[in-house]
């Protein structure tokens, strides 16, 4: 089982005890646990506010559309959907709360989750990046897309279907036993600069700008270069992308990559909201393997790349084999954070500290509830 989209249903190898257990391993360095009682926690952002707002996916639900739509091929689909995903903050006193709730949510035939992936700011507008949505989801009426959220009120509005979207413009390579005919958006990257919201699309490999209003664009397909390798995540430095990917099931450690996307005309006089088709200039420009089953990637306060791996052991994803990387000014890797379990997020605070959402891939009732950890990490040599 070769082709399996992202977080594919070989997390769990079974419904009780999916993830395969690694003794005696403890967390380094030591974390602070910053909040616990999570559904499914992913995507981190800390607000203008000075507020940490977590993306979680929920716990799925009993909707079943079979029969109505196109379904995600066995043994990860049909999925069941339901309406319990939820974004959630941590006050500057540590108080956990609820922002805003409602999304969709959908849990697949092995127990994985989805639902919000991700949150992102453009100024102090909040978006979230649903990826629960959409009939092959089990939840017709709500598709997946980018909504802006109000955090006052609690209420949210879709303002870009991407469901809809990527249905009309298929990308050019599509792995047929392990399509998601709704994708499986896992990260979303705002760009104040240039007012836009990126958004990376795993299982059909591309990633899409969204504008403030809705407009939406294809920035590269990542499949018709590279076919189906995952890709999860990006950071911004210096006018490039770094994209991670997953890579595919089982694992085989080192072989996942970041890859240096030029950037082209972004943003320039080419742009145009809604066209369907690579920008002028987007192309791998770099690449550099080592990495390990990648979902998240982001500049620390001293300058470097850091990534986190879901995994870092052969065959399938292990509990406490989760880690941090760093990238030196020389390209050699550092680890910084080994123990994780199961993390699926992560951001650098306004305090310097490292933020990472942990166990965020257990499904409901598998017996272990999300939590976010803070880490002290001392800061890498500087890049020249």
């Amino acid at each position: 089982m070769s082709n399996l989209r992202l977080l594919s249903t070989m997390l769990f190898l079974s419904a009780v005890g999916g993830i395969a257990s690694a003794q005696g391993v403890a967390l380094q360095p030591s974390p602070y646990v910053v909040a616990t009682g999570l559904e499914a926690p992913r995507g981190l952002r800390f607000g203008p506010d000075g507020n940490l707002y977590i993306a979680e996916a929920g716990t799925g639900g009993t909707t079943s559309t079979v029969g109505t739509c196109k379904q995600v091929p066995a043994p990860v689909g049909p999925y069941t959907g339901g309406m319990n995903g939820r974004i959630s903050k941590v006050d500057r006193n540590g108080v956990l709360s609820t922002v805003a709730s409602g999304f969709p949510s959908t849990q697949d035939a092995t127990g994985d989750l989805l639902g919000v992936n991700d949150v992102a700011f453009l100024g102090d507008t909040l978006y979230a990046l649903i990826a629960g949505g959409g009939c092959s989801h089990g939840n017709t009426n709500n598709p997946n897309g980018i909504a802006v959220v109000n955090r006052n009120t609690g209420k949210w509005q879709l303002i870009a279907n991407l469901s809809a979207f990527v249905k009309a413009n298929p990308t050019k390579y599509e792995s047929a036993d392990d399509f998601e005919p709704d994708e499986t958006f896992y990260s979303v990257l705002a760009s104040i600069d240039r007012n836009l919201l990126y958004v990376v699309g795993p299982n059909h490999g591309e990633i899409l700008s969204v504008t403030p209003t809705g407009g939406v664009g294809v920035v590269i397909d990542v499949s018709a270069s590279q076919g189906h390798i995952v890709p999860t995540s990006i950071a911004i430095r210096d006018g490039a992308f770094y994209m991670g990917n997953l890579n595919l099931f089982p694992i085989d450690p080192q072989w996942a990559r970041i890859q240096t996307i030029d950037t082209g005309h972004l943003g320039d006089e080419d742009y145009a909201p809604g066209f369907a088709g690579d920008y002028h200039g987007y192309h791998i420009i770099d690449s550099k393997a080592g990495f390990t089953t990648v979902v998240a990637v982001d500049f620390g306060p001293d300058g470097l790349l850091y990534v986190l791996e879901l995994s870092d052991m052969a065959g399938f994803p292990t509990s406490n084999a989760g880690k941090v990387v760093r990238v030196d000014p020389n390209g050699a890797l550092e680890q910084v954070v080994t123990g994780l379990s199961v993390p699926t997020g992560m951001t650098f605070g306004p305090d310097g500290r490292l933020y990472v959402s942990n166990l965020g891939a257990v499904p409901a009732g598998g017996g272990a509830v999300g939590q976010v950890l803070r880490f002290d990490i001392p800061p890498g040599e500087a890049p020249q």
